[in-house]
């Protein structure tokens, strides 16, 4: 409702935009509407402006969907996590591989051949280290790509799942091939 002011007794001229619909309003009138006094709706508040109203607004839409954000959010940092962590290596890799380089040093204790040897002692635990790290990189591949398929999210978590995509991408390459001795091959006994 657009208030005009004039004199305490003089109408206001018409409004075009209401049609030619003429309004009266007093300066007391005035004092009234801005203290809350005229309303044509009882459920707004007349202080309450386009701004209040916008702010309302982008909080309830916020609101609204802040549990799947977080959920969102929350995958694609664990993404690039994984994948960071496929990348340099984890615990339970090196853990394994310690425990491989045991077995093959038992198996091969005395009666293994040098190529044995270095097949059981070196290249089982290479690549079991390169198996776990696949491990993570696959768990990160998968999680970074459910979230970047699930359909509208922020765009900061877009761009962290998009990192973690792409460090488990990369892990998941050099995992394969290590495993597959692809950069570096296990040495070989001289004869």
């Amino acid at each position: 409702m657009d208030i005009k002011t004039t004199e305490k007794t003089g109408p206001a001229g018409r409004d075009e935009k209401d049609g030619g619909a003429a309004e009266t309003a007093t300066a007391g009138d005035l004092d009234g509407a801005l203290d809350g006094d005229l309303t044509d709706d009882p459920d707004t508040d007349p202080a309450d402006g386009p701004e209040d109203d916008l702010e309302d607004g982008l909080e309830d839409e916020a609101a609204a969907p802040a549990g799947k954000e977080t959920g969102a959010g929350a995958a694609a940092v664990v993404s690039a996590a994984l994948g960071a962590v496929a990348l340099t290596g984890t615990w339970t890799g090196k853990v394994v591989s310690e425990r491989e380089t045991l077995v093959g040093q038992i198996k091969t204790s005395g009666s293994g051949t040098p190529a044995q040897q270095i097949s059981e002692i070196y290249g089982d635990a290479w690549h079991s280290t390169a198996l776990v790290n696949g491990a993570f990189a696959l768990v990160a591949l998968i999680v970074a790509v459910a979230v970047l398929v699930l359909p509208r999210h922020p765009s900061w978590v877009r761009a962290v799942a998009t990192a973690g995509a792409v460090l488990a991408g990369l892990g998941l390459l050099l995992s394969i091939g290590t495993y597959f001795d692809l950069f570096l091959s296990l040495p070989t006994a001289g004869s």
